[in-house]
């Protein structure tokens, strides 16, 4: 006589979610998810737990969720999932580092019609090995098969990112002044903002993406595809050794409407553009897309994947403490003048 238990497992297989091979992927991904000493672990439970440093006197809980957008489209096309995890580490741990946050752990969505575990494994390893970069531990996660929901093959991710930071050494645009420097953190390309126009602007290429080339000889793939830089260390090195004021991390809405949220309202950025060179990748949306740089300056971050607002005095410094920790290539890109909340690029 069958059991009960099989024949409701037979049913929602045929139903298209299959349990034994998501109990299965679980086991295989248990050793990503571990954790520093402060995590408490309930093996079998519902939930994961984290202790609170010691030390602080008045600590704040800062988080961030957010995802990856259709850069997925592109990986999931080219069957490209190892790097993709970093993106959506790096996108939540990134933003809460703009309020000098220390990360202290990471959680993460998979959902998918139904598993692969070749791709899943590939996806939460990216995520665990970024993590690892980041500081702060995988804690748990939830992998959800939702068939009829997705189209076979596709996924989705979400990530939540938790970090603490001291009361008083809370680092907003309440602390921006007039006469600041604007310091440009380097990104590693597009990083995850801009890919519906990336898209748009492939499809209507004579030859498929995986074809292309830059001008440096770069596929054009791989370009589009290199993950989002990480700033934990960069970060919590001006945090530690400079008075840096704010933080702006440089994503959806480009350069325009993310370094307005580090000012005052009474404050504008004045850029000036003879000081960087804008990317190759970029040059070739701007390019295919015929796209005017002033649109480029609005969607993407042409280049810089943060800027820090510190006083001038410091800036020389502070691009001797960001190269010390590993990020080179820093530059003071403009200043904070008076004004109401607006970007200008001359």
């Amino acid at each position: 006589m069958t059991s009960a238990k099989k024949i409701g497992s037979s049913a929602y297989r045929e139903a298209g979610v299959d349990t034994d091979r998501a109990a299965e992927f679980t086991a295989r991904i248990t050793s990503r998810i571990s954790g520093s000493g402060a995590a408490v672990h309930q093996p079998g439970g519902f939930c994961s737990g984290f202790r609170l440093p010691a030390g602080y006197e008045e600590p704040v809980l800062v988080s961030g969720a957010d995802g990856v957008g259709t850069k997925l489209r592109l990986a999931i096309d080219h069957d490209r999932h190892g790097d993709i995890g970093q993106d959506l580490v790096a996108m939540c741990v990134n933003d809460i580092l703009t309020s000098g946050a220390e990360p202290l752990f990471f959680l993460d969505y998979f959902a998918t019609a139904a598993l692969d575990p070749r791709v899943g494994e590939a996806v939460v390893e990216g995520i665990a090995r970024a993590c690892e970069t980041a500081g702060c531990p995988l804690l748990g996660g939830e992998t959800a098969e939702m068939p009829g929901f997705y189209r076979d093959g596709d996924y989705d991710l979400a990530g939540f990112a938790v970090g603490v930071v001291e009361h008083s050494r809370m680092r907003s645009r309440e602390h921006s002044r007039i006469g600041d420097a604007l310091i440009a953190l380097p990104s590693s390309g597009v990083h995850s903002n801009g890919y519906s126009l990336v898209r748009k602007i492939l499809a209507g290429q004579s030859a498929p993406v995986r074809e292309l080339a830059l001008p440096d000889g770069r596929a054009l793939l791989d370009a589009l595809l290199t993950p989002t830089r990480l700033y934990t260390d960069p970060v919590r090195a001006l945090v530690e050794t400079t008075g840096v004021h704010a933080f702006a991390h440089i994503t959806g809405g480009g350069l325009h409407e993310n370094i307005p949220r580090a000012l005052g309202p009474d404050q504008d950025a004045a850029l000036d553009a003879s000081t960087w060179t804008l990317p190759e990748i970029f040059s070739w949306i701007q390019s295919a897309g015929g796209l005017q740089l002033d649109e480029l300056h609005r969607v993407f971050n042409c280049g810089i994947g943060m800027i820090a607002v510190l006083p001038e005095a410091e800036c020389e410094r502070a691009l001797r403490v960001l190269a010390d920790s590993g990020l080179p290539g820093c530059w003071c890109i403009g200043t904070v003048v008076s004004g109401s909340g607006a970007v200008h690029i001359s």
